[in-house]
């Protein structure tokens, strides 16, 4: 009896702090992959593909609510002391009506490219944290229905970091498409999810081939968005870890933001192109251009780097 009294004890904690957590379609019981994990004050993370992520309380301690979120879905709100172990989020009928519905096109097509810009100073990059998002409007070619067959994706190249001893790392990002509203990344497109890893090998340029995603450009253009989800272990699976350090300053203890490698190189170089960016667990989700009007003490807009030179293959079809 001691034995089994003694056993149980050691059970209750597990329950109490090692908690994890599922997101799944309130319709289809399907998990969400990748949904937002909203703290409330600033900081979150992010279920892993399989609708899954960790929560434990002991790491958390001064969270007291959640926020659940996926684009096509209504999002849900708990406290900490009443989460489910299955959260069903309601497919989002306003937004289910934005897919991306485009039968594949069988004409003839030219490619046309639209160069990145890359360099390998890390003082004029981009920190990639899970809070960030950063996105780039691409418009159609001279006004032709033009497909986006690769995203080319600028990154800073590891050979800095290998010669200061860093090790190996696998980082997974998620691209976003947005309707371009008045210059901003306005209503969330739903289309297939587009989830990838980016590890040390990496080239400076990373070609994200997404010709099978069958996305073509609106007339009023579309916003790419780039956004770090988290490290990833052997498998590419994403590590449910702590994404935030406590840092010990003048004004008590500090909550910094893990910044992930790769680095984002920002250049000066595409004065036609406005780069914007927000901040997806503050001031509301809201975009912003990236100039003073964002952060006018950013070493990168004081130094004149605001642009993030995404580029593009393009398949320009010919009219019939």
């Amino acid at each position: 009896m001691k034995l089994h009294v003694a056993f149980l004890f050691l059970l209750i904690p597990l329950a109490t702090y090692a908690q994890s957590f599922q997101v799944i379609d309130a319709d289809s019981k399907t998990p969400i992959s990748f949904a937002t994990i909203s703290f409330g004050d600033g900081r979150g993370t992010f279920a892993g593909e399989d609708g899954v992520f960790d929560f434990p309380k002991a790491k958390y301690a001064d969270i007291d609510s959640l926020h659940i979120s996926a684009i096509g879905f209504k999002e849900k709100g708990f406290s900490t002391k009443e989460i489910p172990s299955i959260i069903a989020l309601k497919p989002e009928a306003s937004q289910l009506s934005e897919v991306i519905v485009t039968a594949p096109k069988r004409g003839k097509y030219k490619t046309k490219k639209q160069k990145p810009i890359t360099h390998e100073d890390i003082h004029t990059s981009w920190l990639p944290t899970v809070e960030s998002e950063v996105a780039v409007l691409f418009k159609r070619y001279q006004g032709e229905s033009t497909r986006i067959g690769k995203l080319l994706l600028p990154i800073n190249a590891e050979t800095q970091y290998k010669s200061k001893g860093k090790g190996k790392f696998a980082t997974i990002f998620r691209i976003q498409f947005y309707k371009n509203d008045n210059g901003l990344p306005g209503k969330a497109i739903v289309h297939e999810k587009i989830v990838f890893a980016i590890n040390q090998d990496a080239e400076k340029v990373f070609e994200l081939d997404i010709q099978s995603k069958q996305i073509f450009i609106p007339q009023e253009g579309i916003f790419a968005s780039l956004q770090v989800l988290g490290y990833a272990d052997d498998k590419n699976k994403l590590i449910q870890s702590k994404k935030y350090r406590e840092v010990k300053t003048r004004r008590g203890i500090q909550k910094i933001s893990t910044a992930f490698r790769p680095l984002l190189p920002f250049t000066k170089g595409v004065p036609s192109q406005k780069t914007c960016v927000r901040r997806i667990f503050l001031n509301n989700k809201k975009w912003q251009v990236f100039d003073k009007t964002y952060n006018e003490n950013s070493n990168l807009i004081t130094s004149g780097s605001r642009h993030y030179a995404m580029g593009a293959t393009l398949h320009v079809f010919e009219k019939k």
